[in-house]
């Protein structure tokens, strides 16, 4: 691990300014990603900024008909919650399949978002959701959100405060997960509300993406046997040790069909 200074924010906009009268700074939230990154030194920030202790960042609340996570709360608070149980229980059940039970019990979804692995299991949760991440100066919607691998429409000194959740009719969340580290091969969120079916797919490709034939298909005939045969393109999706994009395209399929079943 390289030299850096440590610096323990105690507000939100204390957090920004010393972001932004930094070097190369990075904000720390539950440090997941960023300390093993670290200590490998693949990054080599000049000021770490840890939000950790920062008040009115955690917790989940329920709001009209929506369920408000806020940053800071962990993946095992989500999983716990029983308002997201009640509204939610994909959202749930996608958070306690994360990682092991020291990533849940110190990793956030704010962090997790920010971060946006390609193969995490939250963007597939906020895109199939239609859900809106809500920053110190903005709201975005969760379609835009996600840029590309590890990129997001945050700007530099941006902090995500929360994650506001549409409740659907019906949702429901299958990956085909890594056995070592828990991450998603191909993770498919499929979520049936007023507007429509969603099916949001990570894992699969450098950042997640919907597949619109699906939603087409879903939309008309809610069943499992709609979406049968309809191909997912092996262009672009990602290829690896893990798995080929071909293995991947073709997972993609199942793990929707199988998200269906469960939903129906």
């Amino acid at each position: 691990m390289y030299d850096f200074i440590y610096h323990r924010a105690t507000s939100i906009g204390g957090a920004q300014s010393t972001f932004k009268s930094s070097d190369d700074p990075v904000y720390l939230a539950g440090g997941m990603t960023l300390l093993p990154t670290m200590k490998l030194r693949l990054a080599n920030p000049s000021d770490v900024i840890d939000i950790g202790q920062l008040d009115g960042l955690t917790g989940v609340e329920r709001s009209g008909d929506e369920i408000v996570v806020k940053a800071m709360t962990t993946h095992d608070e989500v999983a716990a919650s029983a308002d997201i149980a009640t509204a939610i229980p994909a959202l749930g059940s996608l958070a306690d399949s994360i990682g092991d039970p020291h990533v849940r019990n110190r990793g956030t979804i704010g962090g997790s978002i920010a971060n946006n692995d390609p193969a995490a299991d939250y963007p597939a949760a906020l895109v199939g959701l239609g859900s809106v991440v809500v920053t110190t100066s903005r709201e975005i919607e969760a379609d835009g959100f996600f840029t590309n691998m590890f990129e997001t429409a945050l700007e530099p000194d941006e902090l995500i405060t929360a994650v506001r959740f549409r409740i659907p009719e019906a949702a429901c969340y299958m990956k085909f997960p890594n056995p070592a580290s828990r991450y998603a091969l191909v993770g498919v969120m499929v979520a049936r509300t007023n507007d429509g079916v969603r099916v949001a797919v990570t894992g699969a490709g450098p950042c997640v993406f919907r597949v619109s034939e699906m939603e087409t298909a879903l939309t008309a005939d809610f069943k499992p046997e709609a979406i049968a045969g309809i191909p997912v393109a092996t262009d672009g999706l990602n290829s690896d040790i893990h798995a080929g994009s071909e293995y991947r395209a073709h997972l993609v399929g199942v793990m929707a069909a199988r998200a269906v079943a469960a939903c129906s």
